[in-house]
């Protein structure tokens, strides 16, 4: 894999690196297991985020139910401390039969590309749990960075630009989420380093995909807006954060 040629234009697009400090945190030992857990709920939260897009700009009520039900198994494990499924046949039931048709061609796109993140976002999902078991690391309920919450601080509030705005923030988010991995991947061992290496790929085609959708969807340029949320983004990654997680600022021991 050309891993340089992946991560290019995803280091050009987000507006600064990973903070060398963040990097020394999260090499430490005892921090593997607060890094493998909050990437796994990342991972779903990265599923929910599309399957909402689809669920509020596609699908009709009959079609969000049937949506909201191929998450709730994932949800009830992660959230509530629910039974631990089988997530290999859950995910068999997630295909684009089970979505929302439509003739709208941007809508359409939609679709296909929301899907594909899915699958893929609950691939990882269990892909990262099979290495937390096979690391004997429980699955602990833990808080939130500030990370998303403050990105969606910056999404406006009425229509059509609350759609551009959740869009660019999901493509910022799949951005730095790949470019953490390849900072990340160094410092682990062969199985964990090979395994986020793995992810780079598919992590920079989901930040494309959702600046793709929103270039579309949009009826001017945009290119300021991505620059405003771009800048948004890079001040959260560059503050201080007393709570380590993996999408989290500056650790304060460390500032």
């Amino acid at each position: 894999m050309d891993y340089p040629q992946i991560l290019a234009p995803v280091r050009h697009f987000l507006h600064c690196p990973t903070p060398q400090a963040w990097i020394d945190e999260a090499r430490k030992p005892e921090n593997l297991p607060l890094l493998l857990t909050d990437h796994m709920v990342c991972e779903l939260k990265a599923a929910q985020n599309a399957l909402l897009l689809v669920r509020k700009y596609v699908a009709d009520k009959e079609g969000a139910d049937e949506l909201l039900a191929c998450l709730k198994p994932y949800e009830d494990f992660t959230y509530r401390r629910g039974p631990e499924p089988d997530f290999v046949a859950l995910h068999k039931r997630i295909n684009k039969s089970a979505m929302p048709q439509t003739d709208d061609p941007w809508s359409r796109q939609l679709v296909d590309s929301m899907v594909l993140l899915i699958k893929e976002e609950l691939h990882h999902f269990w892909q990262v749990r099979e290495m937390m078991q096979a690391h004997a690391i429980p699955y602990v309920k833990i808080t939130a960075s500030n990370y998303a919450r403050g990105l969606r601080r910056e999404v406006r509030s009425h229509e059509p630009v609350m759609l551009i705005d959740k869009l660019i923030c999901g493509a910022y988010i799949e951005a730095r989420s790949c470019e953490r991995f390849a900072a990340l991947a160094p410092w682990l061992n062969d199985d964990l380093q090979k395994f986020y290496l793995s992810l780079l790929r598919s992590e920079a085609r989901h930040y494309q995909d959702y600046l793709d959708l929103a270039q579309q969807i949009a009826e001017e340029d945009i290119s300021e807006r991505i620059h405003q949320l771009g800048e948004a983004e890079a001040a959260l990654i560059l503050r201080p954060e007393a709570e380590f997680r993996f999408h989290s600022g500056v650790p304060m021991v460390a500032a």
